[in-house]
């Protein structure tokens, strides 16, 4: 499967975690954007199954805003989650997190 791109110009795959370098970049481009705390907009796509939406939901606080989206098939689910995040650092980190169930892709 063939890499999928952030905003931020950094290359995420369904189970590649990110690089030093590419936590750096990540940690850079936050904090030019964003004053800290701040709401943070994570979003991703995966094909839908319970046991991997059961362990992203299980990663975020359940104050976190969470909205699901089906595609028009139903063959992949968009899910959006809203937290505020105290830094930068949180948010990569949390990214770490995702990137460690499988089969989820990070917007």
């Amino acid at each position: 499967m063939s890499p999928r791109f952030d905003p931020a110009g950094l290359t995420f795959g369904l189970r590649q975690m990110l690089n030093d370098e590419a936590k750096d970049r990540l940690r850079g481009r936050l904090n030019e954007v964003h004053t800290w705390p701040s709401v943070y907009m994570f979003k991703f796509v995966m094909e839908p199954d319970a046991a991997r939406m059961e362990a992203l939901q299980a990663l975020f606080p359940p104050e976190s805003e969470l909205l699901r989206r089906f595609s028009s098939g139903g063959k992949y689910l968009s899910v959006t989650v809203r937290e505020v995040m105290l830094s930068a650092e949180d948010v990569v980190r949390r990214y770490e997190q995702v990137g460690a169930i499988g089969g989820v892709i990070m917007l």
